[in-house]
């Protein structure tokens, strides 16, 4: 959930373009009050499984990105149509869709492994963007992910690191380990 009117779904090697228009279907006949559904098309790799394992919310305007995928993301804007068909609008960049979703003046991407790409790379294996905010600008993080977490301090992230090995091995991270029922 981005917004109470929407949503950010990833499209990706566990959820196809086909499940996030039935997604959207369903989430705009319901009384959900969604009205709009981003997808977010990532590349089909296991590294990449879901949108999370590469692309966090940190806060109103924050965002954690791998460094990797942030020029090949593709993202499309997904309203309600007619006859109950979603109405796809392709949108420029990620950037620019959640500037629109969030309707704040900008975004920050910051990038996992402070942005050099081989630390990048070995930090995102150990789900260094697959962050759980517990408040806007409060996130818990596997303390072995240490340049992003040093990274996220420095952009004004409050970080809590918390010890595991057993989730990331199946790729998952502290927002794996949780289940949003409210938020405000």
């Amino acid at each position: 959930v981005v917004i109470d009117s929407g949503v950010l779904i990833g499209c990706s090697e566990s959820t196809s373009p086909k499940a996030i228009e039935k997604i959207a279907e369903n989430l705009f006949g319901g009384d959900s009050g969604i009205r709009e559904v981003y997808a977010v098309q990532i590349p089909f790799a296991r590294a990449y499984m879901h949108l999370d394992t590469v692309f966090t919310m940190l806060d109103y305007d924050k965002f954690t990105i791998y460094p990797g995928v942030e020029e090949s993301v593709s993202t499309y804007r997904l309203t309600p149509g007619k006859n109950g068909t979603p109405r796809v609008e392709p949108m420029q960049s990620l950037k620019k869709a959640l500037k629109k979703a969030l309707k704040v003046p900008a975004i920050e991407f910051i990038q996992s492994g402070g942005g050099d790409e081989i630390t990048a790379a070995r930090e995102q294996w150990n789900d260094s963007t697959n962050t759980l905010a517990i408040a806007p600008g409060v996130v818990i993080t596997y303390n072995r992910n240490e340049s992003s977490n040093e990274t996220l301090r420095q952009r004004g992230i409050e970080v809590v690191e918390i010890e595991g090995s057993e989730l990331v091995r199946g790729r998952g991270g502290p927002r794996c380990m949780s289940m949003p029922l409210v938020r405000e």
